[in-house]
């Protein structure tokens, strides 16, 4: 490549046209638009990375290292943690070497939002474009009933009068008014307030659980059979498998190379919340969090306990948008509204994906063993071995290497590094999380289908006795009905 070329293409990298034009604000709605909905700097990355990373998976990460045990609870997260972190950067290559691409053939993407699948076909053709598609929106999908399905959890700690299928309907409605939200350029205050709320929920949790202590004659056995140890790690692997969204969030940026390394500052910060807040709750509960899959439910209730369900419950109707977004930008292609500028159209037009999420989340409400095994299926292919295959295909050539965008870091070795790193990656995953979590997550995930049953009504809510007649409020108090005739099942250890 001459150097006159490459002048060319340092220019191109740094400057996407319709990203850097960040003008100034001229009037007070602009600036307020600006300060609340319209972001786009390396900050707000970071803030919808860190927000959308640590969702409702911190109330089941004490679940996860009652299957796992302490040590390897702690050392999976930070295992995976970097892991996420190094496809998180695949991908943000991967993205700066197409949108470069395209951008030397003169597209305009001014209307446009560039999708995960889009750089797939882009640089390897429509096969691996296909499996892309086929995998994240499969992911996205789950990962959106997933949030549907904490809220109901969550909400059912402070009022128990209704059960959580009635509150999945209720909430199911709430998280469908995302489709008023146009892109993730306008999630910077949700991300920013979305954020302190995991952080005020993580140190809930961590110091709630050392002033309350450890319960009587508590016992810490795990890891304690195959099938719950990969389970737990599995549900690790999903947490820090949010990055489903992150071409999304790099389109979203004036200026979307300096994203590289945005992924791995957020995965540090989210250690400090996961870390400390699993650790606790577990030194506390031990395996009693075997059959509590949601931290709350052994926690006495408090106005502290009180505000972090509220907080939680905000943050997965933002985490539901983050989810969903990419899958409205998906269809609204597919129907061809995307560069409607209508903003009540394309809402309109968004709404028929929220349906199917709503009616999944109502047939599978298992809070805890769904993370496991859409970690196993989906995430492991979705973010961590389509990625690493990708770019090891995309450059596989050494014209393709010496003419890429971004060259691998020399901390990292260059591109045998890399190789090296990729490969690892894609074993790793395939066999641990795919081969023996994929195992252990559907077994385990059959086991709740077998004990409670699909559409069930309250899933783990604990037994609840008909009330007393009036003229007996002064008798004995009766003997408990049988087991089989509580209108919910009782609490069950996940156990094969």
């Amino acid at each position: 490549m001459a150097a006159s070329d490459k002048v060319v293409e340092t220019v191109i990298v740094g400057n996407y046209v319709e990203m850097e034009t960040e003008d100034k604000p001229k009037d007070f709605k602009s600036k307020f638009s600006k300060l609340f909905w319209h972001g786009g700097s390396a900050y707000d990355a970071w803030f919808s990375c860190s927000s959308n990373q640590v969702a409702q998976v911190l109330l089941t990460l004490p679940y996860s290292f009652s299957q796992l045990g302490m040590m390897s609870g702690v050392l999976f997260q930070l295992f995976y943690g970097l892991m996420g972190s190094w496809t998180a950067y695949i991908i943000s290559i991967l993205y700066v070497e197409y949108r470069t691409r395209k951008e030397r053939e003169k597209v305009d993407f001014r209307n446009h939002v560039i999708q995960w699948f889009e750089v797939l076909d882009g640089l390897l053709g429509k096969h691996w474009r296909n499996v892309g598609l086929a995998f994240n929106c499969t992911f996205l999908l789950f990962g959106s009933v997933i949030q549907l399905i904490a809220c109901a959890s969550n909400i059912y700690y402070i009022n128990d009068n209704l059960d959580k299928r009635t509150w999945t309907y209720i909430f199911g409605a709430c998280c469908a008014t995302t489709v008023f939200i146009p892109s993730f350029h306008n999630y910077r205050i949700w991300s920013f307030l979305g954020l302190l709320m995991t952080t005020y929920t993580a140190w809930y949790l961590t110091i709630a659980s050392l002033l309350h202590g450890q319960v009587e004659d508590v016992e810490h056995s795990g890891p304690t059979k195959l099938v719950l140890y990969f389970t737990g790690a599995t549900n690790i692997l999903y947490t820090f498998g949010g990055h489903a969204v992150t071409v999304e969030i790099m389109h979203a940026m004036w200026k979307p190379q300096k994203f590289k390394a945005i992924y791995l500052f957020a995965t540090v910060y989210v250690l400090t919340l996961t870390l400390p807040s699993a650790a606790a709750v577990y030194w506390a509960f031990g395996d009693l969090l075997l059959n509590h899959s949601n931290a709350f439910s052994l926690l006495p209730r408090s106005p502290f306990r009180d505000i972090a369900v509220i907080l939680m419950l905000i943050h997965q109707f933002i985490t539901f948008g983050f989810a969903c977004t990419p899958l409205y930008f998906v269809w609204e292609k597919a129907i061809g509204m995307h560069e409607c500028k209508s903003l009540c159209k394309r809402a309109a037009a968004r709404l028929p994906v929220v349906v199917p999420i709503w009616f999944l989340a109502i047939v599978f409400p298992f809070f805890g063993p769904i993370n496991s095994t859409v970690g196993s299926l989906l995430v492991s292919f979705t973010v961590y071995i389509i990625p690493a295959l990708a770019h090891m295909f995309t450059f596989r050539s050494a014209a393709a290497r010496e003419n890429a965008v971004e060259q691998p870091s020399k901390y990292f070795g260059r591109w045998v590094g890399a190789y090296v790193i990729n490969i690892f990656v894609v074993i790793w995953v395939l066999i641990v999380g795919f081969g023996f979590g994929g195992w252990a997550s559907v077994t385990n995930f059959i086991h709740q289908i077998d004990t409670f049953g699909l559409f069930t009504k309250c899933y783990q809510c604990p037994p609840q006795l008909p009330p007393s007649p009036p003229h007996a409020a002064n008798a004995p108090a009766p003997f408990p009905p049988p087991a089989a005739n509580f209108t919910h099942p009782p609490p069950h250890v996940h156990r094969p």
